[in-house]
Formats: structure tokens, sequence, C-alpha cells
């Protein structure tokens, strides 16, 4: 039964209920059509949904293989750890270099072919070299689906060569920002050519490999050399994972950043990106496996495991012991000690030279009590 005051906030929700429906099927086109009885009208959740959702791709296929060969790879790193052992290797599998600035400069001085970007696009570098790569050519050959008619027809009518692989690491903005850089320094280590080239060399990953780090090629090496001068699907797809990862790290410390810069009381939404560190031997009971422990890129975890392979639980237990050490030590002065069994303190001491009777219960000899030190 209702109350009056509640069949009458029953009927407003339900005259409001009406009212939104119809407004979907009024703004819905899948939704239009006769109304049933009573006033309902047929809306489903997915046609409601797609009033505000964005327009979803469908996949574009190609011919798909597990090798792919590389036959065209475009070089630009910052960092030039290995590069030239990598790129003379991809030379000698009879792969065109393709590179930019400095890193072009450092191939050609260890003796190796390379063809200039700007040659390949037609496009010098402008603007300071905030623009170098963001092309037609470059981004056209790399994310062009190989087998598929349209793409390759697209690509043939406006020159678009492939570019099977992209070898890059981006601008340091965290050692930028770590430097004591100021605010237009760490703005002009943003990169935006390089993210732009991972994610769509990831991004097409069925036939491009993308390489983002240094340790990285020695597998690059030993995946060619194994499979004639081209690279497997599952270390495409493993690279992909690892630089779409770099990729959201990078905007996250850019976000991070950039929102303490501004003097706001309403902050804008702050990123912030984990690296897996330690595997738990489970979560809070033992079947909630698999579980670990994360730390924030770019920072180590506050404590070290010297010992065994801890459970969630352990980790909270020890976090609790050694809050409670710290207040112990604050308060007394003296070393402290604590116990906790799941999250609850078992036992806490503070250490004070020992008792001759104490010695004597626990076998100390009073030369290794002199040794002992209680702070």
């Amino acid at each position: 039964r209702m109350t009056t005051s509640a069949a009458a906030a029953s009927a407003v929700l339900s005259r409001r209920r009406r009212s939104h429906d119809n407004h979907h099927r009024l703004s819905s086109p899948a939704s239009r059509g006769p109304t049933p009885k009573h006033g309902t009208t047929p809306v489903s959740i997915s046609s409601i949904r797609q009033v505000s959702m964005a327009h979803v791709l469908s996949a574009v296929t190609g011919k798909e293989a597990d090798v792919v060969p590389v036959t065209r790879a475009l070089i630009s790193v910052s960092d030039k750890t290995g590069i030239v052992t990598l790129a003379t290797f991809l030379s000698s599998k009879g792969v065109e270099l393709l590179s930019t600035g400095g890193t072009a400069k450092k191939l050609r001085e260890a003796g190796l072919t390379v063809k200039d970007v700007s040659e390949h696009t037609g496009h010098a570098e402008c603007l300071d070299g905030r623009v170098k790569t963001l092309h037609p050519k470059v981004h056209g050959g790399l994310l062009g689906v190989r087998g598929n008619k349209k793409h390759e027809e697209d690509m043939e009518k406006l020159g678009i060569g492939k570019i099977d692989m992209t070898i890059l690491n981006l601008y340091p903005f965290e050692k930028t920002v770590k430097g004591g850089g100021d605010f237009s320094q760490c703005i002009e280590n943003i990169d935006i050519g390089g993210p732009s080239m991972l994610r769509s060399t990831a991004k097409n990953h069925a036939f491009t490999t993308i390489v983002t780090s240094p340790d990285q090629y020695d597998a690059v090496m030993d995946c060619m050399a194994a499979n004639n001068g081209g690279t497997t699907l599952a270390l495409r797809r493993k690279f992909a994972a690892r630089a779409f990862a770099l990729s959201a790290s990078y905007d996250s410390a850019i976000a991070s950043w950039f929102s303490e810069q501004i003097d706001d009381e309403e902050s804008p939404v702050v990123a912030r990106a984990y690296k897996p560190h330690t595997t738990l031997k489970y979560g809070c009971n033992p079947h909630q496996k698999p579980a670990r422990i994360l730390s924030r890129l770019g920072s180590d975890l506050p404590f070290e495991i010297l010992n065994g392979v801890p459970g969630y639980i352990n980790l909270l237990d020890a976090a609790n012991a050694w809050q409670l050490v710290k207040e112990l030590k604050e308060a007394t002065g003296l070393a402290a000690a604590s116990s906790f069994k799941h999250v609850s303190p078992a036992g806490a001491a503070v250490a004070v030279p020992l008792s001759d009777v104490e010695c004597r219960a626990y076998e100390v000899t009073p030369e290794a009590a002199a040794e002992l030190t209680p702070s």
C-alpha cells in the first residue's frame, strides 16, 4: 500500500519517465514507430545509448600473415643507445632506412645509407623541428592495411610507400621536469610526432612493428634473423602493447604536471600510470590469484621484500606494524618492534637492556649482552 504522498510522488515520477521516454523516442530514429498500450514507448537500452555514444568504427581487414617482411624502417630516437648496431643489422637485411635530424646524422657517420624523412615526404622539416613526420606519406605508410584493395589503391594514387617498422623513443619530458626546466622548456619537450607515429604503428601491428626502447633491439634482431628478415605477429603484438603503455604513461606524466601548473582550486582530473612490481602469493584469500603489487611509474616502492613471497594481508600487516613502530620510536626514543595478524596488533615492544635474570633465561652471555644495541 502507498500513502497519499507516496502515490503522488510515484505519479510524478511516472509522468517524468514517460516524458523522458518520449524525448528519446523522438530523438532516436531506431525507436520511431507505433506506440504500444499504456503510453510506453519501444525504446531499447541500446537505442538510447546510440543517442550519446560516438560512432563505432568497423574493423578494416586485409591479408594478414604471421611473418611480415621488413623492407623499410623509420628511425627517430633521442636515446641513441645501440641504434647503430640495430640499423646496421637492418641494412644488412636490405631494409631501407628513413630517419630525421640527429639520428640520421649519427647513422651516416657510422657509414650507413639513410634517406631523410623530408626527402621521403617531399616536405622539409619546419617550425624549429616541431613538424618533421606529421605527413600522410609517413602515417599513410604506417596505417595502410596490407592486402586491402581500397587502401592499396589510395596508397598507389597518393604515392605512399609502406613503412614496416618504426624505431623511436619520446622526448625526455619527465627528465626535463626533474631537471628543473621552466614552464616553456617543459612544454617544448612534450613530444607530438613521436606519440603519433607510435600509435599509428602500434594500431597497425598486424603489419607493422613498433620498437620503443633499446632493450627491445636484441629481440628484433633475433626474430628477424630467425624469420628471413621478417617479424612475427606475436612480437608485433607484444611490442604494440608496450607501446600503448608507454603512450599512456607519457601522457599521464604530462597531464599530472600540467594540472600542477594551474592556479585553480578546481584541479583537472589527474591521470596516474603504474607498473607491475611484485607478484603476491594471493589476494585477501588463497583463491584470489593472480595478485600483484604495482608501483607508480617513475618511483620505487617504499619498502623491500627481504624473504619469501607475501600475500596482500601480509603487506597490510607490514604497513600497520611500521606505523606503530614509528609512533613508538617517536614517543619513547627507543627502538621498537610490533607484530600484526590480519590487520590487528598482536604485540608491541620497545628495546631496553636485558637484566641479568633475562640474560640467564635466554642464555645470553655478558659479552653478548654488551654488544646488544637497543637504540
